[in-house]
């Protein structure tokens, strides 16, 4: 399968660049993936497709002001760096630019020396630097003070309000990016989802700037994915298993959620506590083990994210719906509408 069988063309001006005014009036495409019907809908709409016993499975890492600007202690050279990876001890794997003015031994500092780093390390892969950071007292506390939204490079607009970059039940941080599926809940919605008897769980999977890294090979499977770090606890695991066993339907919000879920899944779908790091990439051809239904947001061409979509309901299918959401204008990407792929049928595993 080729990367060019997952181009779609897309009109600039449906890139949403900034949030709407409420996060539940979003617009929601629905696709049944079992007949192909298409329905336009909006967000506040999704409780129309749960049924008591269903399982919303929600990934609620919180994003991290991530982009930090500096100089380099010497020259005073302005620096731009994003936080991808903490690798501990006070080493982080950072995007930088310019990459020419980042070499190892480079001192960088941040307002003013309240923060400074050391570049250690060039990475052979694309060339992300390891870099270590000097402060004193809690490392996010100084990131809240310094650092700035991590937006997407396709959102020109400034943001307004960073929270709104941020889903409302998010909690653990550590993501550079946001779990933008999530975006359109409410509080009030998620309220009115769990009186319906609608279960609802939590995973945890630190979103990294990967998610927009361009597909560069023409045969999809040799690229190789980025590798993000993940947590399912045991309350939440048990949650999962007993829908499964009584044969709700399993929701993931997001491609984020679902990568954690089929990284830990057991061929029958059960799951178990658990963290570490998944590079899965799914394409057409997997077997889906974990979830039934995905809420997602429109994805970019030729993206990993095109491919796992597709490999849920099938490409053809995908690239038809897509066909579609261009000629309904639809809002695309981080801050644009939604898209629900759902089946009716029960115990989808068996």
């Amino acid at each position: 399968m080729k990367t060019s069988d997952f181009y779609y063309d897309l009109p600039e001006r449906l890139i949403a660049q900034t949030p709407l005014d409420k996060r539940d009036t979003s617009r929601m495409l629905a696709l049944n993936k079992d007949t192909g019907a298409i329905e336009h809908r909006h967000f506040y709409n999704l409780p129309e497709y749960l049924r008591a016993g269903d399982t919303l499975v929600l990934n609620n890492s919180r994003v991290i002001p991530a982009r930090l600007l500096g100089v380099r202690e010497d020259t005073g050279y302005p620096i731009e760096l994003v936080l991808l990876t903490d690798k501990g001890d006070g080493v982080w794997e950072c995007l930088t630019r310019p990459g020419k003015k980042c070499r190892v031994g480079a001192k960088l500092s941040f307002g003013e020396g309240k923060l400074t780093a050391t570049i250690e390390d060039i990475l052979p892969d694309g060339g992300n630097r390891l870099i270590r950071f000097h402060y004193e007292g809690i490392f996010l506390e100084i990131l809240e003070e310094l650092g700035m939204m991590p937006l997407p490079p396709y959102i020109k607009e400034k943001l307004e309000d960073p929270e709104r970059y941020q889903t409302v039940y998010s909690k653990t941080p550590g993501s550079a990016a946001a779990p933008t599926a999530g975006l359109h809940f409410t509080p009030e919605l998620l309220q009115q989802i769990k009186d319906m008897g609608v279960n609802i769980a939590y995973v945890t999977l630190h979103v990294g700037l990967g998610t927009f890294r361009p597909v560069k090979v023409e045969d999809v499977s040799e690229h190789v994915m980025h590798s993000e770090f993940y947590m399912l606890d045991e309350e939440n695991a048990a949650i999962i298993n007993n829908t499964r066993k009584n044969g709700g339907r399993i929701f993931a919000v997001g491609t984020t959620a679902t990568r954690t879920l089929e990284t830990i899944a057991a061929e029958d779908g059960s799951v178990r506590p658990c963290s570490g790091w998944t590079n899965i990439f799914i394409y057409p051809g997997y077997r889906f083990k974990a979830i039934d239904c995905l809420v997602t947001n429109f994805h970019l061409p030729e993206s990993t994210l095109m491919m796992l979509i597709s490999a849920f309901a099938s490409r053809d299918m995908i690239m038809r719906t897509y066909k579609v959401a261009v000629q309904e204008e639809y809002r695309f990407f981080s801050f644009g509408d939604s898209m629900l792929i759902y089946t009716n049928k029960e115990d989808t595993h068996v």
